[in-house]
């Protein structure tokens, strides 16, 4: 049987409990330094917390220091992996080879993205180099995927949902060297979400500032049976950096549909414990999203890009009908609230968006005066009544048990035995008095003793075991519960199985012989591990030296694809090269590997 495990983000502790109560089995967060997303960094005392708090439920905390690090930053890093193994970390997510090389604990090493694994060579030398998890590249279909997997015994990790980069993950150098902001080095400047106008070689503007490396969302929600059957261990939800309702309601979602996946199935298992009850109707068409798209899941297709917004779209609400100095009428099913927030694509296609001072059946009240064109699809992308419940408790998480009641010679034997078939028992000497209304006190046993509270059990069945129906005081049962839980709390701690690992030299070949400068080699323990792999010659980082001629991005969106003009599919052609400008006229040359199926950016000439 294997564990299929639900992986949440988590920009701060509180995302991250909130995390574990809807539903994760393991969360991902930043460390107090040198993770790719610098400003969702943590302290060491806040992810102790989130430990122990994650072990409860036997889900795991993965620590993300996954930047390519300075000789100068190395030592401090040692240090910060000590501390974070000593408080029980249960693995940490890295890029930098350098860290092969430090004097490490015992802790298991995840493969990050950002390593670009997109081959069965490159997993195959991840796994032979110790690597315990691999996070695939998002670009993969469904055969790679499932060719990775029949070729290697690595559990491999998936991305499911979120934001997609257009590059390459750890080859994307555009942030850097246009504005000195290095995404391997965690302060990526998101270029790829900015307006550029398209132009030819002889300066005619084919499309004017619109967003044109910017792509839609991933959502494989309905795709989930297929990549675990194809592979996937750990289904990995990306959002480190976003806010708390958008981790309640995603990860919500994801353990619903993985639940009804995984209920009757022998094959797979929840990889921890606990059953979640939500207080509110998981809906991810409600959290931010560019809209959706399966990416290159089944090959290429042409719904990945969101040319004319980097923004939320939300949830199509319906058509407006009419809209006049007052208010906007539309056509549409869904309930309407005074402060939602709107949005739409005006007759230029530019976005827009309001806010509604008041919702009334079909008609919406706008804060301003907005004007909007009969016809025109409306999206909402805040829900006031959808984010006022999540902005509550809206989800507990419960570890479930029984308890059994027996009869012994000189009292009672009580035993509760978790979910997870963790067990502890409380004897209880008396003298026994038989109940004069048993099925009162039947009622009453089982009353009180399914009464688990604050706690982090659901008592589901309460089981007694005895020759007659005896009297017990209210009293005594719930002080009985109380010790049970107790007991079986330390019970399950005491039981839980750390992973570790037996950390050896390796020095088998990696999967190229030379190395420029995207293999991102950034400090002198990083060229010492490729060393020792057979790597012959290994450029310097592209942070350090910034190479002539180099590509700044490769990424299978292509942007001829996306207007119509791939060679495959038609004979009209365009007046190469072409250029994306920016807003502060900044040229980037776009080229074309038609036989690979990718285009490349590099500066302008």
């Amino acid at each position: 049987m294997r564990l299929i495990e639900l992986l949440s983000p988590a920009k701060t502790i509180e995302h991250g409990i909130e995390a574990i109560n809807h539903g994760a089995d393991a969360v991902y967060i930043g460390a107090p330094q040198f993770s790719a997303r610098a400003n969702a960094s943590n302290s060491i005392e806040d992810i102790e917390k989130l430990i122990t708090y994650a072990h409860k439920f036997y889900a795991k905390i993965y620590v993300a220091l996954n930047t390519i690090l300075t000789d100068e930053e190395l030592e401090q890093t040692q240090k910060t992996i000590h501390q974070l193994y000593n408080i029980g970390t249960d693995a940490l997510i890295i890029q930098d080879m350098g860290f092969t090389q430090l004097n490490l604990p015992p802790i298991p090493l995840h493969a990050s993205t950002q390593m670009d694994n997109r081959s069965v060579e490159k997993v195959q030398f991840l796994e032979h180099a110790g690597f315990e998890q691999v996070v695939l590249a998002r670009e993969l279909g469904i055969d790679k995927i499932k060719e990775i997997h029949e070729h290697t015994n690595v559990k491999l990790e998936g991305f499911v949902h979120g934001a997609l980069c257009v590059c390459y993950s750890g080859q994307c150098y555009l942030s850097q060297s246009l504005c000195g902001r290095s995404a391997n080095r965690g302060v990526c400047a998101q270029m790829c979400r900015l307006p550029y106008s398209l132009k030819d070689r002889t300066g005619k503007i084919l499309a004017k500032d619109k967003y044109l490396l910017s792509l839609k969302d991933f959502n494989l929600s309905s795709h989930l049976k297929e990549l675990i059957d194809a592979g996937i261990s750990s289904l990995k939800i990306e959002g480190r950096l976003k806010d708390i309702n958008y981790v309640k309601n995603v990860t919500a979602y994801y353990r619903q549909q993985l639940d009804n996946l995984l209920e009757g199935n022998d094959q797979y298992h929840q990889a921890s414990s606990g059953k979640c009850t939500f207080f509110f109707l998981p809906n991810i068409e409600k959290s931010f999203h560019r809209g959706s798209t399966n990416y290159f899941l089944h090959g290429r297709n042409k719904n990945i890009f969101s040319f004319n917004t980097p923004k939320s779209f939300g949830e199509e609400i319906g058509k407006v009908i009419k809209c006049d100095s007052h208010t906007i009428t539309i056509q549409t099913t869904k309930e309407l609230n005074n402060g939602d927030g709107f949005c739409f694509l005006n007759t230029d296609e530019q976005f827009c968006g309001f806010k509604a001072n008041r919702a009334d059946g079909y008609q919406i009240t706008p804060a301003e005066r907005i004007a909007i064109k009969p016809g025109t699809i409306l999206f909402r992308n805040f829900d006031q009544k959808f984010e006022s419940l999540l902005s509550k408790k809206s989800a507990e998480r419960k570890i479930r048990a029984t308890i059994l009641v027996e009869e012994k010679d000189n009292g009672f034997l009580f035993s509760i035995t978790d979910e997870d078939g963790k067990t502890s028992q409380k004897e209880l000497i008396c003298i026994k008095e038989i109940a004069n209304n048993p099925e009162k006190q039947l009622d009453n046993i089982v009353r009180t003793l399914k009464k688990s509270g604050d706690t982090d059990f659901l008592i589901e069945d309460v089981k007694i075991n005895t020759k007659n129906v005896y009297f017990f005081q209210t009293s005594t049962l719930a002080e009985v519960r109380r010790q049970l839980i107790s007991q079986i709390e330390k019970e399950r701690e005491n039981s839980r199985i750390r992973n570790t690992i037996e950390r050896k030299e390796t020095n088998h070949s990696y999967v190229q012989d030379q190395l420029d400068y995207r293999g991102n080699v950034h400090n002198q323990k990083a060229r010492l591990f490729y060393q020792k792999h057979n790597v012959n010659k290994i450029d310097d980082s592209f942070e350090i030296k910034e190479p002539k001629d180099a590509e700044l991005m490769r990424c299978k969106h292509c942007i001829k694809y996306a207007l119509g003009f791939c060679p495959k599919e038609t004979k009209e052609k365009l007046n190469e090269p072409l250029y994306l400008v920016s807003n502060t006229n900044k040229e980037i040359q776009l080229f074309f590997d038609c036989k690979n199926c990718e285009m490349v950016l590099k500066k302008g000439q």
